[in-house]
């Protein structure tokens, strides 16, 4: 076969017999297009796909060797051709895989099918060159392990074992992202599925694309012939480059401009990455359930000005749109962007860009890696709720705001609801935790009177509750981590519980003056990295003349809001202050216009400042 495809490839270069293209791409066309179509899942654009394959064959006829194995070839450009698709025209790209393959066809595929279908690709495409032709030849055009030898230039045993060690590492691959089956299974799932049939006019249109160089493609199509002769270009000239560093390492001649040299190439063809992209993370949370975590949706957008790369998130289930990350550090195929000073995230770059992975932790030891997939339609952040929102109105028994509690005693954590009912009977709300730093976090209500449901967003935990006959109180349980405490809260007047925020005075006219903005940092080894962790206190003085006071994690993320203090003591120029719930203390002196002591936190303790800010 090998031969005979070789021979129809020479005839077209020697006399550009169009009969013998068109029997190579009638003889390939099922394949070029399958591959195409489970990795852009449109039928459409594997068409152009199709297309645009065998018009770069047409024109890099001339360059192949005569041992090459055309499907294995064919199937390698139609990956490439595919993923530069995905990048440019993504906002045709597959949602989910296994949903694009459904509607194709009324027949039910086999589960592990349908499970590694949207991986296929990719874990082709990591195989060695052998190893893939040897696949292609024996699931994908159907020979038997002789044939695929004799058209490989092997024996049936070396095929047999490449078929071998191919399917394992599939295995492995599919493993590690989640699918789990066997070599054998595998293999079956290939032979049954592998191919589908092309549309019966692709054939004679690809044809006609192609013996014209591209001349009568549409522009879509150009432009994907374009993308994909870069990609080759690239792939190939790694080759090139590999040989020429170990020419420089042998002789000696230089480790630093090796490496130099493998950057400069590397980023050259480097992908671009801007867009939008979407993953969801795990949270250090615990869910409702035991065992369970809270989660969240993270929306990733990069830019691109004058080469330099800037990016912004938005964490809808938290309420956040748009928070701007710090520096941006892309060295194909590692893209590192800072969060906070104290927090880096490290991703890595698939080969053609469609595919980000955050290598994530939870608690500093539990992996916990998230898959950004780029998108056009990204989930919202709603937006904020204002007083004439959640304002109450006749008919709607939960719209208001609501002040309460979870757990008993004095440890009973405090937490504030607002709600608003929507035309359609659904509601808006959000929570907020004050003594955790927490506001303004989206929240989900279901009403079926007599009982209320409400959950974070991000589902870390729920609260389940029934309402009074007056609807102006709501008393039930706090569930998170399979463990419930009793939970309450009471409809107030939102103006009335915050009557008195505008009495609070920050301003001071002397150095002995408490009242103000300060600010303090301390230092904490993280990764063996000295690591800033600032602080903002905010103390006011209230007409009585005593104070209140907030302390804010400046670098902290989802829970970053002013945290007020439980206990605050001041006798000049003694001052004491405790947030209970955090854990936190603060014991210092007001001196020469600072503030000066000690700050406890996890049952130590170590000197803490704090400046006035200017």
């Amino acid at each position: 076969m090998a031969n005979d495809d070789m021979e129809l490839v020479r005839q077209y270069v020697t006399s550009q017999s169009e009969s013998a293209f068109a029997a190579l791409v009638s003889r390939h066309t099922n394949l070029v297009y399958s591959a195409a179509f489970r990795r852009v899942g449109n039928s459409q654009l594997a068409e152009e796909i199709t297309q645009a394959v065998f018009t770069i064959l047409a024109q890099k006829a001339d360059r192949l060797n005569q041992k090459t194995v055309l499907p294995g070839w064919l199937y390698r450009a139609a990956c490439y051709v595919s993923g530069h698709a995905i990048k440019q025209e993504f906002r045709r790209q597959r949602r989910e895989q296994e949903a694009y393959m459904q509607s194709f066809s009324n027949q039910a595929e086999p589960e592990v099918w349908s499970q590694i279908t949207p991986l296929l690709e990719d874990a082709m495409m990591r195989l060695g060159k052998g190893e893939r032709e040897a696949l292609v030849l024996r699931f994908f055009e159907g020979h038997s392990l002789k044939e695929a030898g004799t058209a490989s230039g092997s024996s049936e045993a070396a095929t047999k074992m490449r078929v071998k060690r191919a399917l394992e590492k599939l295995r492995v691959y599919f493993s590690r992202h989640g699918v789990n089956s066997t070599a054998e299974t595998i293999a079956g799932a290939m032979s049954a599925n592998f191919v589908m049939v092309a549309p019966p006019t692709l054939a004679k249109m690809s044809t006609a694309v192609a013996v014209a160089k591209g001349s009568a493609a549409s522009a879509s199509t150009l432009t994907l012939i374009k993308g994909a002769l870069k990609v080759m270009a690239w792939t190939k000239a790694k080759t090139i480059i590999a040989g020429a560093i170990t020419t420089l390492l042998v002789a000696g001649t230089g480790t630093i401009v090796a490496i130099e040299i493998i950057h400069a190439v590397r980023m050259a063809f480097a992908p671009d990455i801007q867009g939008t992209w979407e993953g969801v993370a795990h949270l250090e949370e615990a869910g409702v359930r035991n065992g369970q975590a809270a989660q969240a949706h993270v929306v990733l957008r990069l830019f691109k000005t004058n080469g330099v790369y800037r990016a912004t998130t938005d964490w809808p289930e938290w309420g956040k749109k748009d928070v701007r990350m710090g520096k941006v550090v892309y060295d194909y195929p590692n893209l590192i962007i800072q969060q906070s000073v104290r927090d880096n995230w490290n991703l890595k770059v698939n080969s053609h860009a469609t595919q980000l992975f955050w290598d994530r932790y939870i608690h500093f030891i539990q992996p916990d890696p998230v898959r950004f997939t780029r998108t056009t339609a990204p989930t919202a952040v709603p937006e904020p709720l204002v007083e004439s929102d959640f304002t109450p109105r006749p008919g709607s028994a939960l719209q208001g705001y609501w002040e309460g509690k979870v757990g008993a005693g004095a440890d009973a954590v405090p937490m504030d609801l607002k709600i608003a009912q929507q035309d359609d009977g659904t509601f808006q709300a959000e929570g907020d935790i004050p003594m955790q730093g927490i506001q303004g976090r989206p929240i989900t209500v279901s009403y079926e009177p007599p009982m209320v449901e409400i959950s974070p967003a991000d589902g870390a935990g729920m609260f389940r509750g029934q309402i009074n006959g007056s609807d102006t109180e709501i008393s039930g349980s706090w569930t998170q981590g399979g463990q419930s405490m009793p939970a309450s809260v009471r409809r107030v007047d939102y103006q009335a519980e915050h009557a008195h925020d505008a009495d609070e005075d920050y301003t001071f006219t002397s150095k002995y003056d408490l009242q103000g903005h300060w600010k303090g940092t301390w230092i904490v080894p993280i990764a063996k990295t000295r690591t800033p962790i600032r602080q903002a206190l905010d103390i006011a003085k209230l007409p009585d003349g005593s104070y209140s006071a907030t302390l804010a994690d400046v670098d902290g993320f989802g829970a970053e809001a002013p945290v007020p203090t439980s206990d605050f003591e001041y006798s000049p120029p003694t001052l004491h202050m405790e947030w209970k719930w955090e854990g936190w203390a603060y014991d210092g002196r007001l001196e020469n216009g600072k503030l000066a002591g000690v700050w406890s936190e996890g049952g130590g303790g170590f000197k803490l400042v704090f400046e006035r800010e200017n």
